[in-house]
């Protein structure tokens, strides 16, 4: 699994497989998610490829948490982003931070463990 690092990147858009490779989803899932919730609109070029903005992924991303995560149902996953998606927004905001901090706590146990 390939996730995209949003810090090192001044990139606009990302393409589909990208995306999928940052969730480890299949493609179809993704299609299929911007038929069941509005927030997901990716942009399409004139052939109809799809362009995902950072915006777009962090709709994605709620989806995901409520879906892959919690064991939500579409239903009950649109219902609770209709209802408190600033909430679930914000708990995600944090989990991230703390996720990078681990990774920055953890580099710095094997630079200390390290023999010099």
């Amino acid at each position: 699994m390939k996730k995209i690092d949003f810090e090192n990147s001044n990139r606009l858009y990302y393409s589909i497989k990208e995306v999928a490779a940052h969730f480890d989803v299949r493609e179809s899932l993704l299609r299929f998610w911007e038929t069941e919730f509005s927030s997901i609109n990716p942009r399409k070029t004139d052939g109809g490829v799809r362009q995902y903005t950072r915006k777009d992924i962090e709709d994605i991303s709620l989806v995901y948490h409520l879906v892959k995560e919690k064991g939500m149902t579409l239903e009950g996953a649109r219902q609770t982003l209709s209802h408190k998606k600033d909430e679930i927004t914000r708990k995600l905001q944090v989990i991230e931070k703390l996720e990078g901090i681990k990774k920055e706590l953890e580099s710095l146990e094997k630079e200390f463990d390290s023999p010099n």
